[in-house]
């Protein structure tokens, strides 16, 4: 594990031919930031975990990722319960399938703009923003949930959260999605 690690110099790392990056950086909760710039994620089909529990991260710039073959991002920043915000223009997400637990316990998080976002390929988006409970407000607008099979706590331990907005192409699946109150 590298929990220990308070920096991580990428230079030098030829990740040219890599197509998993699943669990890269997963446990290295002492990270405080991280410069993607040196990574080529070109062939990188896989990124599943890969920030998971980077809870020392305050802000992460995705703009060096390549992410247009990438078809999981499963718990990607799950656990980054310092993350304060998140700019998600930079991700590529029109190949992607899975998104299970994708944001799931970043705390830190007031907002999240969704609107890069494309999922009209998403099957399964179980746990996506659960504990999740910066939120106060949502906007779901953006979200194509056509293809969607499973949604099951995907709001849970979500505790401040207000107010949901959803749009034409957003459509609840099942029944479990654990949102409480009155909706």
């Amino acid at each position: 594990r590298c929990s220990g690690l308070t920096s991580l110099d990428l230079t030098g790392l030829d990740t040219s031919n890599v197509t998993n990056m699943d669990s890269m950086f997963c446990g290295c909760s002492g990270l405080t930031n991280l410069d993607l710039t040196p990574l080529d994620t070109s062939k990188v089909k896989y990124m599943g975990y890969m920030f998971f529990g980077c809870s020392g991260l305050t802000s992460l710039d995705l703009t060096p990722l390549n992410t247009s073959n990438v078809t999981s991002m499963s718990d990607m920043f799950s656990g980054c319960r310092g993350l304060t915000s998140l700019d998600l223009t930079p991700l590529d997400t029109s190949k992607v399938t899975n998104m299970e637990g994708m944001f799931s316990s970043c705390r830190g998080l007031a907002k999240l703009d969704l609107s890069p976002m494309n999922t009209s390929k998403v099957t399964n988006m179980h746990g996506m923003f659960s504990d999740c409970s910066g939120l106060t407000s949502f906007d779901l607008t953006p979200l194509d949930t056509s293809n969607v099979t499973s949604m099951e706590y995907m709001f849970y331990g979500c505790t401040s959260l207000i107010t949901i907005t959803t749009g034409p192409n957003f459509k609840f699946v099942g029944t479990y999605y654990n949102l409480s109150g009155t909706w």
